[in-house]
């Protein structure tokens, strides 16, 4: 979560600022991290102003000035209506196109799931196990027509097959 005392910017280089990195140094990986989120010119401001989708993108931006290898990101849409959320999946996909970074995404959303994935994990719930591992081939510049394919469908289908089976082995 943002820190709501804090600028955008301030938010951002708040790891760095814990790992003790040199302002000057933060301040450079947060301005490329704002500017992959598209939300350079926001860095003065304060979360409360900014909408949902924004706060999620600064939220990205502060994970990406680490310059770790993996980003993991559990459900980080999931409070967000559905067109927000796709204009951010369509946003994430562009910056994972961008980074080549390794994204362990979590989401209870299957259509998101299927969307944004080269490989699925579908799991149980309690205890968690693996019920199945999808590997997905759609392209990596796609766009969210492909929901509209008997691939992506198909692959949904799947997901939700197994989450069904890993539901019923709990009772």
């Amino acid at each position: 979560a943002l820190l709501p005392w804090r600028s955008i910017e301030r938010n951002v280089t708040l790891p760095l600022e814990i790992m003790e990195i040199s302002k000057e140094e933060r301040v450079k990986r947060a301005q490329e991290a704002l500017k992959l989120v598209e939300l350079n010119g926001f860095e003065k401001k304060f979360p409360w102003q900014l909408s949902g989708g924004m706060q999620q993108r600064a939220s990205i931006a502060r994970a990406l000035s680490f310059d770790a290898d993996l980003l993991l990101m559990d459900e980080p849409f999931g409070a967000l209506d559905e067109i927000v959320r796709d204009h951010l999946n369509e946003q994430l996909l562009k910056l994972w196109a961008r980074t080549n970074k390794t994204v362990a995404f979590v989401t209870h959303s299957i259509p998101e799931a299927v969307y944004l994935s080269t490989k699925i994990v579908v799991m149980s719930p309690r205890p968690g196990r693996i019920i199945d591992v999808i590997e997905t081939n759609f392209p990596n510049d796609r766009t969210l027509d492909i929901r509209e394919t008997p691939e992506f469908l198909e692959i949904a289908h799947r997901v939700r097959e197994g989450l069904r089976a890993g539901h019923s082995n709990d009772e």
